[in-house]
């Protein structure tokens, strides 16, 4: 991706304080946020540094980072006032709160640790710290265009990468020499890095979720599970595919087909106006149906973004939200079954006016690999 599209991105930054400033408005003139998790930092200011503060008011934005990262913010984040701080942070944060007038000081509460928050409770007093619920996490749900054409690219990468990968993907490999595949093919077709370390489980460890690649070699006749991505200039991608080293079973096929019945049924009922908890349960009643919910254990999808798990969730257990357009969630059933195996495919969709948008374009049928 081009530094074009990095400048338009961070072009997003005014409407996005504007956007958390009217939630501001509820608060009172004497309150602020104070914003400490990266990608939120990333989000509202367009600063990609490692470390910095945000300071977001009614009337003022101010980055306070340190003297490493001084210059770089001033050309990235033109909407800030860069502080530049020393040790401790609160020698610069303290005389900045004053002047701006702010005395609550509201901080995201599943960001900043408890230690880091207590030391900012005495060292900025008379400022009284309130933990929230991070607002700009519901705000980084719905995309832009500029967003919407990173994650795009990451997800081109990854696909072009398992399509160079496959051949690889036979008995005899490890899992852990796939996964290293993966990773140099991502960055070979320009991927800053990898979105997460890659998941390659085979045979009986594809029944593992998250089964980290390890040491075991493929073998023949096992389903293998890639689970990977790749992240564009701070944007990320996600995509699975369930392999077959071996001609299938009749248990096996009947599996892989109720997962991807599953899965198309749950990609049709993505449309704005649809609830997480109503797409989830599209893709839980049709594996029930074929009588595998039970091995079903976790939600259908998941928020991506500048994290690769992000709002909103799909889950019958997480907080049932509105679809709308510009969101970009995974659609990923599984079924894994102890001792046998599992599988799962997984799509990144964009959701659309009409509908949603694959941008995971990979065939799903049952490949068998030899």
């Amino acid at each position: 991706m081009n530094a074009a599209t990095g400048t338009t991105v961070a072009a997003g930054v005014p409407g996005r304080l504007r956007r958390l400033r009217e939630g501001l408005a509820e608060a009172g003139e004497d309150a602020a946020w104070l914003i400490s998790k990266p990608e939120n930092r990333r989000y509202l200011s367009g600063f990609t540094g490692s470390a910095g503060l945000l300071v977001i008011s009614r009337d003022a934005a101010c980055l306070v980072t340190d003297f490493r990262y001084v210059e770089q913010a001033q050309a990235e984040a033109p909407e800030y006032r860069v502080v530049r701080h020393g040790h401790p942070v609160s020698e610069a944060l303290k005389p900045l709160l004053e002047e701006l007038g702010i005395r609550r000081l509201m901080v995201e509460q599943d960001h900043l640790t408890v230690g880091r928050f207590e030391e900012f409770r005495e060292q900025l007093a008379p400022v009284v710290l309130e933990p929230r619920a991070p607002a700009a996490d519901r705000l980084r749900g719905v995309k832009d265009a500029a967003e919407i054409a990173l994650i795009r690219e990451a997800a081109a990468i990854a696909t072009r990468a398992l399509a160079q990968v496959v051949p690889a993907v036979r008995p005899g490999a490890r899992e852990r020499d796939v996964a290293l595949e993966l990773e140099f093919a991502i960055r070979r077709l320009g991927a800053d890095a990898s979105a997460f370390p890659a998941i390659v489980a085979s045979g009986p460890r594809s029944a593992l979720p998250h089964g980290a690649a390890s040491d075991r070699v493929i073998r023949p006749g096992e389903f293998v599970t890639l689970d990977f991505g790749a992240a564009c200039r701070g944007y990320h991608s996600d995509i699975t595919r369930t392999f077959l080293t071996g001609e299938p079973t009749a248990r096996q096929r009947e599996v892989y087909e109720a997962v991807l019945r599953a899965q198309r049924a749950a990609l049709e009922a993505v449309v704005p106006g649809r609830t997480t908890r109503e797409v989830d349960a599209v893709a839980r009643e049709a594996l029930t149906g074929a009588g595998l919910g039970e091995y079903f254990g976790h939600g259908l999808g998941h928020g991506v973004g500048l994290a690769v798990h992000e709002f909103p969730s799909l889950s019958p257990s997480a907080e049932e939200v509105v679809l709308e357009a510009g969101m970009v969630v995974t659609v990923e059933p599984g079924a894994y079954l102890p001792g046998e195996g599992g599988v799962r495919v997984e799509d990144l969709v964009v959701v659309t006016e009409t509908g949603a948008e694959v941008l995971t374009d990979f065939p799903k049928e049952l490949t068998v690999l030899a």
